[in-house]
């Protein structure tokens, strides 16, 4: 029997789907504390330093199982075939321990891949040398028709083109999301990033973007928060996206240029975004004695690449007034750190940051107590990144039944939990000169997050992309998550390489019932509901999926790839 063209394939399951679709859209979590699996093996015993931080978990509903796979789901992208038994074996408290250290943790085979995007090690400076902007003569005679495409390609070359660097961080940011073992560092990393989001598309900060994640925001995303400030406070990328390297004091003329001026952008979304919160208790004025205080911040040959540089001259020395705290005259730099300090201390910023945290690893609606016992850690603690994690991670309220399956994945998340899954494999990007139909699975999973409408490193507003369900629970976007799934299981991503089939060895193909359990084991590690069974076993009899016509005698043969993509895109899946 001739296999269905996919789209028609969707359109012959599309009723299953769309039940799938309905049922991720409501609150359709496994019943916490149901099932039947075996006791616990015994740990085994490890011999390493001590931990710098003690994880002791709540008490809980919930089996140990359930547990594990909440904690997998939570600090990382999701569990792999066998992740389930390995931290069963190690104990979860001691593998958030050790998430928590992430040096110490070996990760060769991410290594190993991130050798393939040079971008990632590269200064801003060199990158623009090596992937410049076309020259606007070029650009002018090919728009006019004087350039052939054959002629712009020679003298600008596809693989020397700036939008190479995007597609390498890209593809790099999809490989450390599915091989890293440090899966709680990646986490944080895209917490830290999109909490103080820059856009890699605005001019040349498409140059600064790699350096920006690499000094800026990985070293500290397990750090001291006022250290995330100050280095992004710093970072060429910051300075230009938010406008701050063009505001100096408002009486600065410059020969040959004219009059300069105050720019409060940066201000305003170090106050609102960085620290203390749109509700945080700052005016107006406040914003413009911030952009004083940073005044003279600014890049130096931003165009090209360089690096931060203070120009005195630029520089507002008169005294400042920031939330009741002067500053005083006569101060250069220094006013900046100042107003650094005087936020990431800031009682406000401490509930800010407790309650993006709390969202990100709890719930959408963050319960007010745990926000305040985090807050309160967090000012204890001076900021100490790691320490307000474990006050989350220990708290009752992380580890309840209520909390189980109650956040709804991201696009980054639900396209890299697939991957993991089903124990996907990423190909390398192509050598240059190769045909531009190959690419590698890096980038073809960062095109599927874009086309779930979150493209990696594409957020334009600085407040990044958002982080409750209600931003990707729509009929379209669980319909991108469908067809996503379905072309993972069917092996129709080009450089991304799954097969189903390996965990079905054993299982009659004859018998769907058999099958649809095996994977829901394989991908749900058993977790699923009596409503989303009901639904997926209502299509088990379909031709699609048994591969056969209406009027075929012949013995069943049931496409385990299309069953894999229902289960997939249940709600168990699509929730975490």
């Amino acid at each position: 029997m001739r296999p269905l063209e996919p789209r028609r394939a969707y359109a012959v399951l599309a009723p299953g789907l769309l039940a799938l679709a309905l049922l991720s859209g409501c609150s359709s979590r496994p019943p916490a504390g149901a099932g039947g699996h075996a006791p616990p093996a015994p740990r085994a015993r490890i011999v390493e330093p001590p931990p710098r931080y003690r994880v002791t978990l709540a008490a809980s509903t919930l089996r140990e199982d359930q547990r594990i796979l909440h904690v997998l789901n939570r600090l990382g992208y999701g569990p792999r075939p066998g992740d389930l038994e390995r931290v069963r074996q190690m104990g979860v408290e001691r593998w958030i321990e050790r998430q928590l250290e992430p040096e110490r943790i070996p990760d060769t085979a991410l290594e190993a891949a991130l050798g393939d995007y040079p971008v990632l090690a590269m200064s801003a400076a060199d990158l623009y040398r090596d992937y410049p902007p076309p020259r606007q003569q070029d650009v002018q005679r090919f728009q006019s028709g004087q350039m052939t495409p054959q002629e712009i390609r020679e003298v600008f070359p596809p693989e020397r083109r700036p939008a190479v660097i995007n597609a390498q961080l890209q593809s790099a940011k999809m490989a450390r999301a599915v091989l890293s073992e440090r899966q709680l560092q990646e986490v944080m990393v895209d917490f830290w990033f999109n909490h103080f989001n820059v856009y890699a598309l605005k001019g040349p900060v498409r140059w600064m973007t790699a350096a920006y994640e690499r000094e800026a925001i990985r070293p500290h995303a397990l750090g001291r928060f006022r250290d995330l400030v100050v280095a992004t406070a710093h970072h060429p990328a910051m300075l230009y996206y938010l406008d701050n390297w063009l505001s100096t004091r408002d009486d600065l003329v410059v020969p040959g240029r004219g009059r300069r001026g105050l720019n409060e952008n940066y201000a305003r979304e170090l106050l609102e975004l960085h620290t203390l919160g749109v509700d945080g208790g700052y005016s107006q004025q406040d914003v413009v004695e911030v952009a004083r205080c940073f005044t003279g911040w600014t890049i130096e040959r931003p165009q090209q690449g360089g690096g931060y540089l203070f120009r005195p001259l630029a520089h507002d020395r008169n005294a400042k007034r920031v939330l009741g705290t002067t500053i005083p005259a006569g101060g250069g730099k220094e006013d900046g750190l100042a107003v650094i300090d005087l936020l990431a201390r800031h009682p406000s910023t401490a509930r800010f940051i407790a309650t993006k945290l709390v969202r990100r690893f709890v719930r959408d609606d963050p319960p007010k107590a745990l926000v305040d016992r985090v807050a309160g850690v967090f000012r204890k603690t001076d900021g100490d990144i790691r320490a307000v994690l474990v006050a989350i991670f220990t708290s009752p309220e992380f580890i309840s039944a209520d909390t189980y399956h109650a956040k709804t994945k991201t696009p980054l998340e639900v396209v890299t939990s697939a991957v993991r899954a089903l124990d996907g494999r990423l190909e390398p990007p192509p050598a240059p000169g190769a045909p531009a139909r190959v690419v590698g699975g890096g980038l073809t999973l960062a095109r599927q997050v874009a086309r779930l409408s979150a493209p990696l490193y594409e957020a334009q507003p600085p407040t990044g992309y958002p982080d409750v369900a209600e931003a990707w629970v729509n009929a379209g976007a669980l319909l991108g998550r469908m067809n996503y799934a379905l072309a993972l299981a069917e092996n129709r991503l080009p450089g991304v390489r799954t097969d189903v089939g390996r965990f079905l060895q054993g299982v009659d193909r004859r018998q769907p019932a058999a099958l649809l359990d095996r994977i829901v084991s394989v991908v749900l590690q058993g977790e699923i509901s009596a409503s989303t069974r009901r639904v997926l076993v209502s299509q088990l009899d379909s031709p699609e999926i048994v591969r056969a016509t209406a009027d075929d005698r012949g013995p069943r043969n049931t496409d385990v790839e299309k069953l894999a993509a229902l289960v997939l895109g249940s709600p168990e899946f699509q929730r975490r």
